[in-house]
């Protein structure tokens, strides 16, 4: 038996606990003077209630109603409602500790017990004590109802059980009804009560037997048995019958006090829980200790069971536990069209899904284990019809069992095969596997039971399951290892955590990969296809006949596709385990082994597999046959591209007018605007309007809005002068003078603007209008009536007067379409347009042959894009090329993204604006502002030939730039690129740079090492220099780009001086054998990469050892041996050392102190010690000596020595 722990929570001592007999929720009393109220399936606090003072000791919900109880050290008792989480009423009458409460199952009663050592009962109806049950002389520690008889049954410190009687409590409490002759006897002795006169309630028997006090006590479900558990360390039970109640036996096993038990509410067991830290299992029958349990510092308290399913709650000194007593998953396995389980009665059944039918019992399985623990695995071999079940009873044991041909009943078998291990199953005709967990060994067994091969485990496994004929699946604890038994190998392996379950698609070629919380789909070579997590634990699944996985949760019934997709199908009351799924009909086992039939709703995933199919017909039909609406269907088609689909299913106007504006469908956003008639409507409906050009639409809106203004911009735009002249006199009869003269500037009309100007008694402004349209005889007139002659009124010289604007093109009079929506595949299959076409026809018909949507074919082009260029192993034996054999760098090639692209803003110059907002010298190359880049480049990084520079110049000018051929005669349009994709504003707009650092990095610098790799040192040179000059043109986005650009520098630094002094070393001749071991030694200096420093140490020391310097080539082989331990080359340094050791001396004295701190001098390749005095480059940072400043940098072939420079700028 094991214990599985399904929620844990930490908090104060735990003294009482209560199961809700419907919903996933326990209530928790604590010492602390809290109820918390858990919900142990999500493992959250609901809510917390705190109106007791001091301990709460007990707990309880309602069977029906929404309402608890509570009792604590404060005396009282509280009734709380669970839908307000309030206290609805306190019941007080206890004068001391309240130690248990519970609910009647019928009756509006509450029964308390309590250190005042009294019984009571209460009415939570009327809110009063109904009766008192005295006669325990110390504390009572507990009190129940009997859950079916009018009884009950208590506990106390006096060492005794006592039973009670309250038929007369419920008559006395119950509606009148006839009298019968036994009532009319009772009444006339009703004077015949206990000996404190009680008649309600009077005790029928009184059990003694414990030695020290009684700390609790249970009636059992349905048999007439009493628990009892006391602080001598017993656990008894006792019997009762119609006259007498006497002790039936006495488990014996707490060390400590035992301060609860219970009866299990579905087998013969008893469970109790003691301060001795334990909790133990009893058989009923047999009296004996079954398993204990046992926590490392916590005492036991309480415990309770859940009244329906297999959980129990156990509260003890820091908090509750809940948990099952072992697995109730039904094994179970298909073959084929046939289920094959095992029910709770440990009877192996058949369940054929073809014909509906569920066989007899085929056998029984009773004598597979123990009693308690069930079979855990089923694995079924069709050619010889015979079963492997396991068990995890014995720490594991398989049996091979032939089925009989016909069910004849549940009968034992007598044709098995028995053995040990956790696990078996079946790989091939007439092999099986036992793999066995504490050895990690898998045995491989013929149907003899005989061992044939036995195989290491090649991974810490925890489990194994089918994975092909003749293979394995291993479950390890962070990886699934797919193994070959045949060729003993690793086929494929899968990093992935908990996997428990593998669920094989119909075909073989996917499979579900089931943890706690998690699925992951793969193929059968063990290839991601696509994960999921769920917040509920994940409890089974199985696969359609289209390769969409529907599994089950404790409270759902899911589907998943494989790109990922996923919903809910339907919700479940009690958990179930999926075994197969025919159209809409799941097959399920639920907890006892029954086989469920459930109907679903496939219409939901399978219109997601045909929209990711493309099957236009088959969503068409599933529209037009099924109702599928709801809003995850709508978000589904919308996140998916397809929402001119998603308008098929939508009544809700709103939700139709927003598709219809995603999509583009102006006719149906019109409808749905009108049926609406909100102004924000309206207003959504122009600008969509406006952008696809169709005027008619957004004059209509203007006119909706009552927007005058844009109504008259509108007309003037289109050209349609009649409305613009009704627009103005709308603007005058509304009395409108600005709108009056905007309407009259439209139209030319002086005249009238004139006479408006006179209206609004604006003279001198309708005198200078009147002289600005040569109207003289209305200047004049204005004059006279203002009273002043001409000479008087000064006015600026004017030009000549505006000519009316006219109509080139009257544009209202045709239907214009800025943004063509060409109607999709779907919406031609709705008119009618396309049904004679092919499933081929379609996809060239919709523009997407062979994509999804477009967005397949785009993923394949970045995938393309992306994809390593070189497979090339990580480590070469091959020298290729150097002194002696090396072990070289892998190298992965790919190629950077395509820049994205801005338009240039008008106004003033894109290419002025990127001058004037960057002092970037890149940013000053793509405007073409080439002078001042180059001063600024001076400035700031002492560059003085920009000869190697062109190159990279023209570059970065061509790329922030495309040219967009014009009309026949015209010059090409210019369209400038950003960087800054998302700035508006023109002081913050800045130009796209090729080459971006991360391209720089990931292809280039990979490029140079490359070369450094294969030994074309003369071509790597080249191609470090050219990713300096690439940084040196460049620009970043922040600062800690800025700071990787400076180490890509000092990278190029360091290698162009590395291999320039090896390219010397090649070039001398034999003789110069001291120059030679220095520069050898000079480059083993250099600052390279792990991976090349071990071939210029092994070239120092090839070239140290082969010249008699031993005691340089020790030091070298040293060095080397603390990169590379291991391998030929290794082993080759260490013969060297061994021999260079023996000699210990150097035969040529060479300029070369390791003990020394130096720099090496870009120039003479001499060192420059520390202290010595030195010039430096100011881009690359090289050193040299003091007679090279002013000459140029042998590094960067373009900057001076020595130059003043105040540091290059790449960020702006």
């Amino acid at each position: 038996m094991q214990m599985l722990t399904k929620f844990e929570s930490k908090s104060s001592r735990a003294k009482g606990v209560a199961f809700h007999p419907k919903r996933p929720w326990i209530l928790v009393s604590l010492h602390s003077s809290t109820i918390q109220l858990w919900d142990y399936r999500m493992g959250t606090l609901i809510d917390r209630f705190e109106e007791h003072d001091g301990p709460v000791r007990a707990v309880d919900f309602h069977n029906t109603q929404p309402l608890f109880v509570s009792g604590g050290d404060d005396y009282k008792i509280k009734v709380w409602s669970l839908q307000t989480r309030r206290c609805l009423f306190t019941l007080t009458g206890h004068l001391d500790y309240v130690r248990t409460v519970f609910f009647h199952h019928e009756l509006p009663w509450i029964i308390s017990s309590s250190d005042d050592q009294t019984i009571r009962i209460w009415n939570w109806q009327n809110r009063s004590q109904i009766a008192c049950l005295t006669g325990h002389n110390h504390y009572t520690m507990c009190a129940q109802f009997h859950p079916k008889e009018d009884l009950v049954v208590s506990a106390s410190l006096d060492q005794t059980v006592r039973v009670w009687d309250i038929s007369g409590l419920r008559k006395k409490h119950s509606a009148p009804t006839t009298m019968t002759f036994e009532d009319q006897l009772n009444r006339a002795n009703a004077n015949q009560g206990d000996m404190f006169g009680n008649t309600d309630a009077v005790v029928k028997y009184v059990l003694e037997g414990h030695d020290r006090g009684v700390n609790w006590v249970a009636f059992h479900p349905t048999m007439p048995l009493i628990i009892s558990s006391s602080d001598d360390r017993m656990v008894k039970l006792w019997r009762m019958s119609e006259t007498k109640a006497w002790e039936v036996d006495t488990c014996r096993g707490h060390f400590n006090n035992a301060t609860c038990c219970l009866f299990h509410p579905h087998q013969d067991l008893i469970i109790s829980v003691g301060e001795d830290k334990t909790i133990r299992t009893w058989d009923l029958n047999k009296r004996t200790s079954v398993q204990s349990f046992r926590r490392e510092s916590d005492r036991f308290w309480v415990i309770a069971a859940h009244p329906e399913i297999n959980l129990f709650a156990a509260g003890h000194d820091s908090g509750v536990m809940v948990f099952k007593l072992e697995r109730e998953r039904p094994a179970s396995t298909i073959y084929q069209s046939t289920l094959f389980y095992i029910n709770k009665e440990k009877q192996l059944k058949s369940y054929d899904f073809t014909r509906d039918t569920e066989s007899a019992p085929l056998l029984s399985l009773k004598k597979l284990g123990s009693p308690w623990t069930p079979p855990r695995n089923l694995s079924y071999n069709p050619a010889e019809r015979a079963v492997l079940v396991t068990s995890p009873a014995d720490n594991g044991i398989y049996e091979l069992i032939r089925l009989p041909r016909d069910a004849a009943g549940a009968i034992e078998s007598t044709d098995t095969k028995k053995g040990s291990g956790n696990s078996a199953v079946f790989i091939a005709r007439n092999r099986f596997a036992v793999f066995t967990k504490s050895s990690q060994a898998i045995e491989i067994k013929d149907l003899s039971n005989a061992t044939t091969k036995t195989i290491k485990a090649p991974v810490a496994t925890n489990d194994i399951y089918y994975g092909g004929t003749g293979c394995l699946l291993l479950f390890a604890a962070s990886s699934v290892v797919l193994y070959d038994i045949h060729q003993n190998r690793t086929i494929a392996e899968l990093s992935i955590n908990g996997v428990k379950y593998a669920a094989w698609s119909n075909d073989g070629q996917h499979v579900a990969l089931l943890g706690k919380h998690t699925i992951t789909i793969a193929t059968k070579n063990l290839e991601t296809v696509c994960s999921l997590h769920e917040t509920i634990r994940i409890k089974s699944a199985t696969w359609n006949d289209s390769d969409v996985l529907i599994y089950s949760t404790l409270n759902h019934i899911k589907y998943t596709l494989l790109n990922g997709d996923n919903g809910i199908i339907r919700t479940l009351e009690s958990t179930l385990y999926l075994t197969n799924i025919k159209g809409p009909i799941v097959y399920c086992l639920d907890r006892s082994g029954k086989v469920i039939k459930l109907a679903i709703d496939p219409t939901e995933f399978r219109f997601k597999k045909a929209l990711i199919n493309k099957n236009y017909e088959e969503m068409l039909r599933i529209i037009k046959t099924s109702n599928l609406v709801g809003q995850s269907i709508i978000s589904y088609l919308q996140k998916k591209g397809y929402p001119e689909i998603a308008l098929q299913f939508v009544q809700d106007p709103q939700t139709r007018f927003d598709l219809a504006i995603e999509c583009g469908n102006l006719s149906v956003a019109l409808e749905m605007a009108k049926e609406l008639d909100k102004p924000n409507v309206w207003t959504k409906l122009g600008a969509e309007a406006l952008e696809h050009g169709n005027h008619e639409i957004v004059e209509l809106v203007y006119q909706k809005l009552r927007n005058f203004d844009k109504l008259s911009f509108l007309y003037l735009t289109i050209g349609d002068m009649s409305k613009l002249q009704r627009m103005a006199k709308i603007a005058d009869h509304r009395g409108d003078y600005k709108a009056k003269f905007q309407s009259s500037l439209f139209l030319g009309d002086a005249d009238a603007r004139i006479q408006m100007l006179r209206e609004i008694d604006m003279g001198a402004l309708a005198y200078a209008a009147a002289k600005a349209n040569g109207k003289e005889e209305e200047a004049q007139e204005i004059l006279e009536s203002a009273g002043l002659t001409e000479d008087q009124v000064k006015i600026p010289e004017l030009g000549a007067p505006l000519s009316p604007l006219k109509v080139a093109n009257e544009t209202f009079k045709t239907k214009l379409d800025l943004k063509p929506m060409e109607p999709t595949y779907f919406e031609k299959v709705l008119l009618g347009q396309v049904e004679a076409l092919s499933l081929e026809d379609k996809e060239v018909a919709n523009g997407t042959a062979g994509e999804s949507n477009g967005f397949d074919a785009f993923n394949d082009m970045v995938e393309d894009e992306f994809a390593p260029k070189d497979d090339s192993g990580a480590f070469e034996e091959d020298g290729g090329g150097w002194d002696i054999d090396e072990e070289l760098l892998d190298v992965d090639d790919v190629e950077d993204e395509a820049a994205p692209e801005a338009a240039a803003t008008s106004g003033v110059s894109e290419a002025d604006l990127w001058v004037r907002n960057s002092p970037v010298p890149a940013d000053h190359v793509a405007a073409g502002s080439f002078e001042s880049a180059m001063q600024l480049l001076n400035r700031q990084a002492g560059v003085v030939d920009f000869a190697p520079l062109k190159p990279r110049f023209l570059e970065v000018y061509q790329a922030s730039k495309a040219y967009l051929p014009g009309t026949e005669g015209m010059p090409s349009v210019t369209t400038y690129i950003r960087r800054t994709k998302t700035e508006t504003a023109p002081n913050k707009v800045l130009p796209i740079i090729p080459r971006t650092l991360s391209r720089l990095t990931s292809v280039d610098l990979q490029e140079a090492y490359k070369l450094v790799r294969t030994n074309h040192l003369e071509d790597a040179v080249e191609k470090f220099r050219a990713i300096l000059y690439d940084v040196v043109v460049s620009a970043v986005e922040s600062a800690s780009e800025a700071t990787e650009a400076v180490q890509l520098i000092d990278i190029c630094r360091e290698y162009i001086l590395g291999l320039s002094i090896e390219l010397e070393r090649r070039a001398l001749p034999e003789t110069e054998v001291k120059r030679n071991l220095e520069l050898a030694a000079y480059f083993a200096k250099a600052k390279l990469q792990p991976v090349h420093v071990h071939n210029a140490l092994q070239v120092a020391m090839s070239q140290s050892f082969k010249h008699k310097n031993y005691n340089s080539a020790s030091r070298f082989a040293s060095q080397y041996l603390e990169l590379v331990s291991t391998g030929a080359k290794a082993e080759q340094a260490r013969k060297i050392k061994a021999r260079a050791d023996a000699n210990g001396t150097d035969a040529i004295k060479i300029d070369y102190d390791q003990y020394a701190e130096f720099d090496i001098c870009a120039a003479t390749h001499t060192p420059i010690y520390a202290g010595a005095p030195f010039v430096q480059d100011p881009l690359t940072k090289a050193k040299y000596l003091p007679e090279f400043k002013g000459k140029l940098c042998s590094i960067s072939k373009i900057t001076a020595i020595g130059a003043p420079a105040s540091g290059l700028r790449l960020l702006p």
